[in-house]
C-alpha cells in the first residue's frame, strides 16, 4: 500500500526537526568558554542567523517565500 502525503509529511517531518533540534544541542556544546573564545557580538551574530532561518521556515509554511543566506561570523572591526 503506498504511504498517504500525512504520512510522508510525519514521517519526513520528524527526522529532519530532530536533526535539527540535535544540531542546536551540538552548537550549545561551543558555548564552553574554557574551550572556545567569543564574546557577545558573535553571540548576537549566531542568534541573528537562527532566528532569521527560523522566521523564514515558518513563512514558507505560510507560503511566503524568503531568500537563503549562508551563515558567517562578521569580522571585527
Amino acid at each position: 500500500m503506498a504511504e498517504s502525503k500525512r504520512d510522508r509529511f510525519v514521517r519526513i517531518v520528524e527526522n529532519r526537526t530532530n536533526k535539527i533540534l540535535d544540531m542546536l544541542r551540538l552548537l550549545a556544546n561551543c558555548a564552553n568558554k574554557s574551550n572556545y573564545d567569543y564574546d557577545d557580538d558573535d553571540i548576537k551574530q549566531i542568534f541573528a542567523a537562527i532566528d532569521k532561518e527560523v522566521k523564514a521556515t515558518k513563512n514558507a509554511f505560510l507560503g511566503i517565500d524568503s531568500k537563503e543566506e549562508r551563515f558567517s561570523l562578521k569580522e571585527k572591526k
